[in-house]
Parts: C-alpha cells; structure tokens; sequence
C-alpha cells in the first residue's frame, strides 16, 4: 500500500507540473510577441524597466551573436540584472524541461522570492535560461552529455510569414565583403549596428577545430550574421534529399495515385440537370447574317473557294535554277553512256577462215588472264544459223554491263592546262655547282676478294683498304701504285687513318682485334713522333680491370708496322677516330649483351664502355666533328649523346627499316644516314627530329655515305653498282633550308654476289671521290 501511495503521490505532482508548464507556456506564447508588431507591448514594457538597455539585448538575441566588439562592462552588468528581474518566473520551466529530459524523476527545485538571495544553484539556472534566451540553450540528453534546445527566442520564423530574408539583418542582398573594414556587419531593425564577434578564427583555429568538433561537418558560416550555424539531424536530411534530386518533405509521395475528375464511365444522371436553352434549337439570326455576306462576296468574286485538289504527283526540277552559263553545269557535266562496240566478223555464226584460231593460239588464249585476251570469246565456225547454240555467258555479260554503266562515274573533268616543265622544281643546272667527280680516273687493282673499307690520309697523298683477303694495303693515290700490303689474322671490317695530321696511325678491326698501325709513309718526322708517342706511355701504378687488353707489338710485327693490339671480348665490326685524333670508339654489335660501344683513349691506353645499357642493336658510331657529341646509330634511330654531360640530348627517327651507315656534316648540323631499305635520310639537326628530306635514288640496298670536308657535295654507294654524287650547300643563314641537288650518277662497279658499292669516301681537298666494291677494286672518280 505504501509503495501505491508513493506513485500515485508522484504521479499527481508531476501531472501538476505539467498542468504548471503548460499554463506558463501559454502565458509566454502571449507574451513572445516581438515589438515591431505591437507597439502597447513596447510601451508598457518601456515605462516598467529602469532604463532603455533591453533594446540592446534584443538586439544581440535577433542578430544572433553572443557578444559584440562594442559593449562595454557596465552594459552587460545592467543587462544581467535587468534579466534576473525578468526571468525569475521562467525559472521554473527551465528547471522542469532540464528534469525532464533527463529522463530521471524530477526534483524539485527551493523556491525562492524575489527579495531573498539566490543559491548558487540559482545561479546557474538563470545563466542558463539566459543563454537559452540568446539562442543556447542547454539540456541534458539520457547520456548525461549536453545538448541543444531550441529556446523561446530562438525561431525568429515562427511569426514571421513573409518570404523575404533574414530580419536579424537589414542590409539586403549585397555583397557581405563590403564590411569587411567595418568593426560591424549591417544593422537590425532599429537601425543599430550589428558588431562582428570579437574572436576571429585564423586557419590554425579552424584546423583545430576542424580535428577537435564532432558537429565541424555540420557547422554552416552564416555570412549576414558573421555567425556559426549547427545543422539539425532534420536540415542535414533535408540537403541529402535536395542533393540526390528528391523531393524536401519526406512524407511527400511522388507516386500517389491521380485522381481523374471526370472518369471514362458513362454515368446515369448527367452532371448538370439544367433543361435545354431555347437557342439551342432556334436558327441563329447571327449566323444567317454571316453565311448571307459569305455567299454575296463569292458571288462578287471577293473571296474565290478553293481548288480541288491534283490527284497527280508533282515532281521539281533541283537544277531548274542553275545558271546555264556555269562551267560546272549539270548539262555540260553529264555524258552518255558509251555505246558498245558492233559485231564485227570474228563474231560471225560462219566467220573467214583467217578469223579462226589455230590449236597453238587456242592453247595461248586459254593461258591467258581474261583482262589480257584480245576477245573475250572463241570465234567457232557453223553450217547453218540453226546450228548456233544459245550463248553461255549472256547474262554474265549483261550484268557485268549494268555493272559498269552504274558503277563507273560519268563526268567531264575540266582539264587544267599547266606546263609540264611548271611541275618540275626549278633547281640549279649542274653546270653551275661545279666542281664534282664526274669521271673514273683510276683503278686500284690488288685485292682478291670484296673491298669492305678505305679511308683516306689527311693530306690526300695516301689511301688505306682493308678487304675479305685478310690483306690491308696502302695505296698512293695519284699513282694507283700499291705502296704496302699487311697481312692480318682475319677478314677485314672496316679501316680508319688518323684525321690528326701530326700523327701517322691507322686502325684496322678484324675478328676481335683492333690494330694500330703505322704505315711509315709521308713525313719521316711524323712517322718518328707517332713511334715516340707510344713508346712514352708510362703505366700507372694502380692497374684497373679493362673490357679490352692493350698489348704492345714487339718484334717483327713491330717491323711490319705493328705498334698496338687491343683485344676486344667480341667480334668488332666499325672502328673510327675522334677528330683530335686522340680517342677511338670501335663497335661490337650485340643484343645480348650492353659491350656494345667502347671509347678507347690512345695516349692513355684506357678503354670505357660509355652507355650502362644499350637500347638496340648498334650498327655505327660517329663523332661530333667540333662539339663533345656521340652519335649511336641501331636499326631505326639515331641517338645523340652529350659526353660532357652524360645524357641523351636528342633521339632521331629516321624512318628506314634498317641503317647501313652514317656521316656527320662538316659543320656539324647536319647528318645522312643510309639504310638497307634504299633510302638516304638528310637531318637538319637544328630543325626538327624526324629527316628534312629522303631521297630514293637507288634501286637497292645502301652500304656507304660520306660527306666532303670542304666541298658542299656527299656521296652514297649502294649494291646496283652506282655512286650518286648529290650537291648539298649547307647556309649560314638559320632560315635558309639546305639545298640538296642530285648532280652525278658514277658507274664503274661490277656486281658480284648481289653486293656492288661496298664504301665511299671523299678525298680531304679535292673534289674527289673514292668507291670501293664486291670486285675486288677500288676506284677513284674526278
């Protein structure tokens, strides 16, 4: 019994707490009126306060702002004790919701007068009902945590039934930039100002907070108010909605069923049970007076009916307004189709004799391809028109007629009367690009099998060959006397003479050797520094492992002319010299492997292998004549290295199939590379990486190219047996494009196993062309 005495006690004071908070909520509804709206509200409350600082509370609660720049301490104490005065009666309904939505039984709270001293309690809970009234209020959840409540003043909307803006705030719609200088950020309804909050966020702030607040997500920057607004769970569902495209009240159904007005069901009592109008089956007078002037004006002819309808098509003419005298007219541009050609006596049922085939052009006809006969038929001989049987081919034929008439397009073409000679690029009369070998003057017979490489000495005086005899011979050039032969231990690949004048070497790659040798021809005094030279190397103390071992020539193949030996670890196939004349790079094509390319240094006997990695199969190297360039060519690109720098500087295209060989322009801006596939690429280096222009004067595969030191001219030897000489100036000017003009074609090689020019070189002064061949004989052009 007592425990149903204590809850129904409990039950009665809460039912009168709610009976309590329901009257006062009624009471602050009729007091919650704002002052624009009832000016005896305002003067009753203006005449009962002391003084005229609520307006400035007010003010703070509609711009929604806590504190403001501008109110000093005096205000907020005023303001504090103008609000304990007020809001005593409303501390109980703060007590009660903060009870309540604890969800713990309520407690009650010491009331308290006026005139008595306020607890500490107290305190709180107006401070707290204070700032409920500014907009923050605060609730305990069933967690314990705090939370929001919406305060008494806290929708300004709630009364508000227009649809123009914030009214916290009246500046309008302009930019909120404009106060940017302004300690304010516009005015409220009375005209004051609104200050700006005093704490300014910088972006350390905002990152902290950004870390730290759960809500940051939620938290929207109200620019009118300079303000941070908290989206509510319903405001965040709300833009998720309008994001997605959906509609923003949730209980709205899209798919609610139309209602029709008027159904398709025809029913028993019609909609209106008004009777029939009396106009409605009475003659117009209004009418008659129309059909009566319509009739009078068809009779006068003002108004003509219509006609009836064509009942045959209509066709239109789409060149009905083309201008007869146009060139392109369709009348002047069609033609008839051609007639065929009438039976002649070959076609005859009983054709003469001589009309008639033998068996052999019988046989002949048959062999042939039916675009290659001369009739398309047998000519056959019979008795009698009778006799003749009905042709096969009849309508194969008739159908390969309709083909041609509608598949062949009929039409006059206008012919453009152009000079021939106008087509033809105007270039220089080969007369005028004199000088050029044009003549074989000499041949320089000796060798017993296919001449690979020459080169010439840098005073013109002398030539190297090096062939498949294992042989390598020195030759004086205006004799064609064969000075010195040397034999060596394998075919020979290729063969270099030392561009330095000062010295007298030359190099010679067979198999997997590379040998320096001195000729001993010309100057005594150079042939004696080039011995000197070599013979002063001092080996360093600290021996390094080299790709290739250098050996010294002693004994008689010192006395042959033997002064170097480096022992490559593959077959060699190019070796050429530096301009310097100091350095030597030798080639060792291989995919497999990244020795493929070797720089040696003569003074120094070292050797370095330059690339880490070899990108292709290397068919030829070649110096830069003045700049530290390296020039790689394999199968398809040319690649130019920076030796200085250490790094690719360009990659050229050369669009063959296959390089053979390459050459390097005197001045150096230039390159022509010959390929396999009988194309000769020209490279202006400055210009672009793909060839300036290809030339395709041979009829087969290119072996050798090779510029003139002085002379604007170069030269390519392919396997048809044929040197072409070509003039090609090169200009100072940088907007000038080189001139390249074919001025000789020199024949004198045999072809011999399908390999005809094997090398071409230039001689260093004269206008001077050396080939050497697949016969076995080199020869020298001017």
């Amino acid at each position: 019994m007592r425990t149903v005495n204590l809850e129904s006690q409990k039950n009665g004071t809460m039912s009168k707490a709610k009976e309590k908070s329901v009257k006062k909520r009624v009471i602050e509804e009729d007091d919650d009126q704002l002052p624009i709206f009832d000016k005896d509200v305002t003067e009753k409350k203006a005449g009962e306060e002391e003084d005229a600082d609520l307006s400035d509370s007010e003010e703070s609660v509609f711009s929604g702002l806590e504190d403001s720049g501008s109110d000093s301490h005096d205000e907020e104490e005023d303001a504090e004790e103008g609000d304990d005065e007020e809001d005593d009666d409303d501390a109980v309904i703060l007590d009660e919701i903060l009870t309540t939505s604890s969800g713990e039984t309520a407690t009650e709270l010491p009331a308290t007068d006026k005139n008595t001293p306020t607890q500490p309690d107290e305190k709180t809970a107006s401070k707290q009902k204070r700032k409920m009234k500014k907009g923050e209020g605060v609730a305990m959840d069933d967690g314990g945590e705090k939370g929001l409540i919406t305060s008494r003043h806290g929708d300004e909307y709630e009364n508000d039934t227009s649809d123009e803006e914030d009214i916290r705030n009246t500046v309008g719609n302009i930019p909120m930039e404009w106060y940017q200088d302004y300690p304010h950020i516009g005015y409220n309804l009375d005209g004051k100002k609104i200050f700006k909050p005093i704490r300014n966020k910088d972006e350390l702030d905002e990152f902290l907070d950004k870390m730290e607040n759960p809500d940051y997500w939620r938290t929207v920057h109200d620019k009118t108010t300079a303000s941070d607004i908290r989206l509510s769970d319903e405001q965040v569902d709300l833009v998720h909605r309008l994001q997605k495209g959906q509609f923003g009240d949730v209980n709205f159904n899209e798919y609610e069923p139309s209602v029709d007005f008027f159904t398709n069901e025809v029913m028993i009592h019609p909609v209106t049970n008004r009777p029939q109008d009396k106009r409605s089956f009475i003659p117009s007078l209004i009418e008659k007076e129309k059909v009566s002037k319509l009739v009078h004006a068809i009779k006068m002819g003002w108004i003509k009916p219509r006609k009836p309808k064509e009942t045959t098509p209509q066709y239109y003419d789409l060149w009905a307004k083309e201008d007869p005298n146009a060139i392109l007219g369709r009348h002047k541009m069609h033609v008839p189709a051609p007639k065929m050609r009438l039976p002649g006596h070959e076609e005859s049922y009983n054709p003469p004799p001589e009309y008639l085939l033998t068996e052999e052009e019988r046989m002949a006809w048959e062999q042939q391809d039916a675009e290659d006969r001369k009739l398309p038929f047998l000519p056959q001989k019979h008795s009698c028109l009778r006799a003749v049987p009905a042709f096969s081919r009849f309508i194969h034929e008739r159908f390969e007629r309709c083909l041609d008439l509608y598949l062949c397009p009929r039409q006059r073409k206008m012919r453009v009367n152009v000079n021939p000679e106008d087509l033809i690029p105007k270039l220089p009369k080969p007369k005028d690009l004199q000088p050029f070998p044009t003549t074989m003057s000499l041949v320089y017979i000796g060798h017993t099998s296919l001449v690979r490489s020459i080169s010439a000495s840098p005073t013109g005086q002398w030539l190297v060959s090096g062939s498949d005899d294992c042989t390598v011979r020195f030759w004086e050039v205006n004799t064609g006397r064969c000075m010195k032969t040397l034999e060596v231990g394998g075919a020979v690949k290729s063969v270099a003479w030392n561009p330095n004048p000062a010295v007298c070497l030359v190099a010679v790659c067979f198999e997997r050797t590379v040998l320096l040798l001195n000729p001993a021809l010309g100057d005594r005094l150079v042939v004696s520094s080039t011995d000197q030279l070599i013979t002063s190397y001092e080996p360093p103390e600290e021996d390094k492992e080299q790709a290739v071992t250098w050996a010294l020539s002693e004994g008689p193949e010192h006395d042959n002319g033997h002064r170097l030996t480096l022992t490559h670890p593959k077959a060699v196939k190019q070796v050429v010299w530096h301009g310097k004349g100091d350095y030597l790079a030798s080639v060792m094509p291989d995919n497999s492997s990244n020795l493929q390319v070797l720089i040696h240094q003569v003074s120094k006997r070292r050797t370095q292998n330059p690339f880490r990695k070899n990108k292709g199969l290397v068919q030829c190297v070649s110096f830069h004549p003045l700049r530290p360039y390296f020039f790689v060519a394999t199968q398809r690109y040319v690649r130019v290295y920076n030796l200085i720098k250490q790094e690719l500087t360009k990659k050229l295209m050369t669009n063959c199939k296959w390089i053979s060989s390459m050459a390097i322009h005197p001045g150096g801006d230039n390159l022509i590379c010959g390929s396999y596939d009988c194309r000769l690429a020209w490279f202006d280096l400055d210009l672009s990486t793909k060839p300036y222009k290809m030339l395709r004067h041979h009829k087969k595969a290119l072996r050798g190219v090779a510029y003139h030191k002085h002379y604007p001219l170069f030269a390519s030897g392919a396997d048809d047996g044929s040197v072409i000489v070509c003039h090609g100036m090169v200009y100072n000017d940088l907007l000038q494009n080189p001139l390249i003009v074919p001025v000789k074609v020199l024949k004198g090689h045999q072809i011999t196993h399908d390999l005809g020019v094997l090398d071409v070189t230039f001689h260093p002064t004269q206008p001077w062309v050396f080939s050497s061949g697949a016969d076995a004989t080199i020869r020298l052009f001017t």
